[in-house]
């Protein structure tokens, strides 16, 4: 029953920005994580950032550190990802997951996933 959609993708300009969404229905649980995950074609999937339901601890990959920032709605029902300063390497499908696990864990250990919004860095 857990659904997620993301949105906000499109094309950027380094020097720009932009903000993803992922709109979460159907929990069963205050304690699930939501995740943001990446993957360029014929690259490994990657985690990006993650932010815990129970306490709102937030997470993010070295890669991405200072120039991305997760956040929730106090209803946890949404959860974005501004993105700025991006670059080039920066472009992949971006999804968002949920699952009763914490933070840090690979993509497999996440059950639910939304369908990837397309996010293209270039100038």
């Amino acid at each position: 029953q857990v659904q997620l959609v993301e949105s906000g993708g499109g094309l950027v300009q380094p020097g720009g920005s932009l903000r993803l969404s992922c709109a979460a229905s159907g929990f069963t649980s205050d304690y699930y994580a939501i995740g943001w995950f990446r993957q360029a074609p014929g690259k490994e999937r990657e985690g990006v950032s993650c932010i815990s339901s129970s306490d709102g601890s937030t997470y993010y990959a070295d890669s991405v550190k200072g120039r991305f920032t997760i956040s929730r709605e106090n209803a946890k029902n949404t959860v974005y990802l501004q993105i700025n300063s991006p670059k080039p390497e920066d472009t992949a499908v971006y999804y968002c997951a949920a699952d009763l696990v914490p933070c840090g864990l690979g993509y497999l250990s996440w059950g639910f996933w939304g369908q990837g919004t397309q996010v293209t860095v270039s100038s």
